[in-house]
This record gives C-alpha cells, structure tokens and sequence, in this order.
C-alpha cells in the first residue's frame, strides 16, 4: 500500500509525505529533557520542526508549551484548532492544526503526545514513529518526587497507567538511564530517519 492509498477513518487519504514523530512515555522518564537537546542540535534544520503543546496548566521549567485557559482551550477546540488533543490528570493538551501544513510539505514533526492518541494518529497521518522513553520504575518515582508537580496526581497513579492496545505500540524504545546527552543523540538519529542503536 503507497502512502497515496493510506486514508483515514473518515475516508480522506492520511496526511503526508513528511513523518510524525510522537514521543510517548510515563512520567519522569525524561521526554521533556530529551526533547529540549534534541530540538537544540536541530535548530538549523528547518525540515524538522519542533511544535509546542497547547495545555491548560502551568509549565514547567523543562517544557516550552503554550499554557492558555480551559475557556480558550475549548474555544479553539470548537473552532477545530487542533490536530489532536486529549486529557490527563485533570488538564487538557493538544497539538495546533499547523502540523498538517508542516507534514504536507515534507517535514519532519517532532512531538510529545499521550500514548492515548497513538492509535487516531496512525490513522491519520501516513508516516508516523513513535519513540516511547521510559526507565525502570524506582528511577520515574525518584524523578517524579523531586519534580513535586502535584497538579498531576499522585505518583503512584501517574507509574501505573497503561494503555493495552496493540497499535499504540512503539516503534523505538529509549530507556533512559545514562546521560541526558547519550540519549539525545539517540534520539536525534531516530528523528532523522538514521541508525539509532549504533
């Protein structure tokens, strides 16, 4: 099947030609930090873009996120202002409709997402990656409790969930548990389509 043939739940052809790269993973595992040097040692590569989450809590120090009201949230979500979008411990993310124009003309977008919307993502776009980092639990509760962000629920909550569906599965697993910066170069060579476990 040619990604011209790939459509989408509701019979348009899914969106391509440039990949979608989602990043999923519990919390503390370091996907905000990964993100952030990835997105450094790409800077000068305007094929891969880097778009930040629209969400209704506050940010911290590690993310570039748009933080806007649950009022303004639900007015660009009514106005179909987001590609996708989800909730999660109460606050509510979503990534703009921009995307599609970047994917369109054959970028590469890189994007921190809930393992939630894995599944419509596959559908709707034609090329889709997705880089789960994670690390052994002892290591999340430890990042989680000096992180103490507790607008997202209790930490043993936020270690326990799952989502058991077989499509939301990932394609590349970083555990990450050596430096920030092994990792991130990692990283940097799934999102540009390279050998990554050299």
């Amino acid at each position: 099947m040619t990604e011209a043939t790939l459509m989408a739940d509701d019979g348009a052809a899914a969106i391509g030609p440039g990949r979608l790269v989602l990043v999923v993973g519990p919390s503390g595992a370091g996907k905000d930090t990964l993100l952030g040097l990835a997105k450094a040692v790409c800077a000068d590569d305007p094929k891969i873009v880097f778009p930040r989450r629209v969400i209704t809590r506050q940010a911290s120090a590690s993310e570039d996120n748009e933080e806007v009201s649950a009022g303004t949230f639900q007015e660009a979500l009514a106005r179909d202002e987001y590609a996708t979008h989800w909730e999660a411990h109460g606050h509510c993310y979503a990534l703009s409709r921009t995307i599609d124009d970047d994917i369109r003309a054959g970028r590469t977008v890189v994007a921190n997402v809930s393992r939630m919307v894995i599944v419509a993502m596959r559908r709707a776009y034609a090329d889709v990656v997705v880089v789960l980092i994670t690390a052994p639990p002892n290591v999340l509760a430890e990042r989680l409790a000096m992180r103490g962000r507790s607008s997202d629920g209790k930490i043993e909550h936020r270690l326990h969930r799952t989502v058991d569906d077989a499509a939301a599965a990932p394609d590349v697993s970083i555990v990450n548990i050596s430096s920030a910066e092994y990792h991130a170069r990692q990283f940097v060579r799934i999102v540009k389509g390279d050998r990554w476990d050299e």
